[in-house]
C-alpha cells in the first residue's frame, strides 16, 4: 500500500516544480515525487541548471533533492506509489473548435486523469493545481469514478497564487492557501489531509477551505482582478499624456486611499505571463456559456485594453522617431514578461517585436535570463533580429532603447557609455517607468516615459 505521506506532482513546470520543492523543504516526513514525461526537463531539475529561473529556488531544491524530493519520467510507477497526487499540467487556451481563443484546452488534463485511473491500484486524493475552469473538478471526479477496480478518488482544488519572480517567497510565506472539496464526509477528510500538509509551515488562519467550485473560481477572479488594475492604470496613462498629468503622481495619490492600495498601479507597456490573459479569456468564455454577455464583455475589455497599450507604445516610438523606423536599429532591454524570471509567455515584448518587424526595423534584444526563450518565441518572425549578450552590444549603432522589463540592473547601466554608442538623435522609450528620466535627458537622450511629458531635445 502507498504511504499516506507520499505525494506526487504530475507536471514539472513553473507551478509544480517550485511548489513541490518548497513542500519537500518544509515537510521532511513526506516523500515528494515530481513526474513529467519531458526527460530533458526532469534531468535539468537534477542539476544546478534548473529548467526555470526563480530567485532562491536552486537553494531550496538542493536542500531537499535526494533526501525527500525526487524526480522521475516514470509517471505510471509514481501514480502507483503516491496516495496524494497533485495535477499541474498545462491548460492552454484552445486554438480550435468550440471556444477557440477563450476556453481552456483540457486535453492534457483529461489524459492525466485517465492515466491515473489506469495506473492506480489504491484509493487516491487527486488535487487540481493547474488553473482550471469552474466545475472541472466535477468532470475529473466523473472520470476517476468510472474505474472498474472499486477504487475511491477524492478530488480537491488547491489553486496556486504564485507571482513569478517571487514564487519561492510566496510559497514559504503565502497570503493564503486555498483548498476546496466536494462537501461530503469523505471530501472533508481529504481536505484535512491537505490542510495538515500545509500546516507544517503555514499558519492555520491562512489556510482557507471552501467548496470546490468556489476554489476554482477564486483563482480565475484573483488573476482577473490583478490584470484589471493594470489595464485600468494603463488606460489612465494614455489620458495623462493627453492632459499633461503625471501618471506617477496620479498613481501615488490614488494608491494612498486605503480602500484601493498601491499595488499593481504602476503604468507599463502591458501585462504578460501564462495566467492573466488565459484566465480572463477563460472567465469570458464561461460567462458567455452561462448566458452572461454583459459580464463577459466587461472582463474582455481588460484584455483589449492591454492590447491597446502595447500598440500605443509602438505607435509612440514610430511617431516620435519621425514616422519611420525602417532599417533603424531598435534595442529592446528585456524580453521576459516581468523581472526576476526567464518566462516569456505572453510577454508584451513578443507582440511589440512583431509590430516593429512590420515596420521593417532592425531589432536587437538583451535580457539577462530570457534570451533563449526569446529566440524560440520569435523563431518564425521575418525580421532582422540580433540576440545580444550585453546591453552595450545591443545599442551599438542603435537609434532607440525600449525598456520592456523592469530588471533592476537596467537602472544601473552607464547610460553615458550607451549614449556614445548610439546613432543621434538617441531615444529612450521607458515602457516600465523605472529609469531616471532627467538624468537621461541631461546625457542627451530624448526620453519618452509612459503617462508623463517627454523630455526632448528635438
Amino acid at each position: 500500500m502507498p504511504s499516506e505521506k507520499t505525494v506526487l506532482c504530475i507536471g514539472a513546470g513553473y507551478v509544480g516544480g517550485p511548489t513541490m520543492a518548497v513542500i519537500a523543504d518544509k515537510c521532511h516526513d513526506y516523500k515528494i515525487i515530481i513526474a513529467d514525461i519531458n526527460e530533458e526537463k526532469i534531468n535539468s531539475w537534477q542539476t544546478d541548471e534548473l529548467p526555470i529561473y526563480e530567485p532562491g529556488l536552486l537553494e531550496v531544491v538542493k536542500r531537499a533533492r535526494g533526501r525527500n524530493l525526487f524526480f522521475t519520467t516514470d509517471v505510471n510507477s509514481a501514480i502507483k506509489e503516491a496516495s496524494i497526487i497533485f495535477v499541474s499540467v498545462n491548460t492552454p487556451t484552445k486554438t480550435f473548435g468550440t471556444g477557440a481563443g477563450k476556453a481552456s484546452n483540457l486535453q492534457f488534463w483529461e489524459k492525466t486523469a485517465r492515466n491515473i485511473v489506469e495506473q492506480a491500484e489504491s484509493d487516491k486524493i487527486v488535487v487540481e493545481k493547474s488553473t482550471l475552469p469552474v466545475r472541472t473538478a466535477e468532470a475529473m471526479h466523473r472520470i476517476l469514478s468510472s474505474n472498474q477496480k472499486g477504487l475511491k478518488f477524492e478530488v480537491l482544488s488547491n489553486p496556486e497564487f504564485l507571482a513569478e519572480g517571487t514564487a519561492v517567497k510566496d510559497l514559504q510565506d503565502p497570503d493564503r492557501v486555498l483548498i476546496g472539496g466536494m462537501g461530503t464526509p469523505e471530501g472533508e477528510k481529504a481536505i484535512q489531509k491537505i490542510v495538515d500538509l500545509y500546516a507544517s509551515w503555514v499558519p492555520r488562519e491562512k489556510i482557507v477551505t471552501t467548496n470546490v467550485w468556489s476554489s476554482e473560481l477564486s483563482k480565475l477572479v484573483a488573476n482577473a482582478m490583478l490584470a484589471q488594475r493594470i489595464s485600468s492604470i494603463n488606460s489612465i496613462s494614455a489620458f495623462c499624456e493627453k492632459t499633461d498629468a503625471n501618471i506617477k503622481e496620479v498613481s501615488k495619490a490614488v494608491g494612498m486611499d486605503s480602500r484601493i492600495g498601491s499595488k499593481f498601479l504602476n503604468a507599463s507597456v502591458g501585462f504578460g505571463g501564462s495566467c492573466f490573459k488565459k484566465d480572463i479569456l477563460n472567465l469570458v468564455y464561461l460567462c458567455e456559456y452561462y448566458n452572461l454577455p454583459e459580464v463577459a464583455k466587461y472582463w474582455e475589455q481588460v484584455v483589449l485594453m492591454n492590447e491597446f497599450q502595447e500598440r500605443r507604445f509602438v505607435q509612440k516610438v514610430l511617431v516620435n522617431m519621425f514616422n519611420s523606423i525602417t532599417e533603424k536599429r531598435i534595442a529592446l532591454f528585456g524580453f521576459a514578461f516581468k523581472a526576476d524570471t526567464g518566462d516569456t509567455r505572453e510577454s508584451p515584448a513578443i507582440y511589440i517585436s512583431e509590430l516593429l518587424a512590420e515596420e521593417k526595423a532592425e531589432i536587437a534584444i538583451y535580457d539577462p535570463k530570457a534570451i533563449e526563450n526569446a529566440k524560440f518565441d520569435l523563431a518564425g518572425l521575418d525580421a532582422d533580429i540580433d540576440y545580444c549578450s550585453s546591453p552595450y552590444t545591443a545599442v551599438e549603432n542603435a537609434h532607440a532603447i525600449l525598456i520592456m522589463t523592469e530588471w533592476n540592473e537596467f537602472r544601473d547601466y552607464d547610460y553615458k557609455k550607451l549614449f556614445e554608442k548610439m546613432k543621434k538623435p538617441a531615444f529612450v522609450f521607458d515602457g516600465r517607468n523605472i529609469l531616471d528620466h532627467k538624468k537621461l535627458y541631461n546625457i542627451g537622450f530624448n526620453v519618452y516615459p509612459l503617462g508623463m511629458a517627454p523630455l526632448t531635445h528635438v
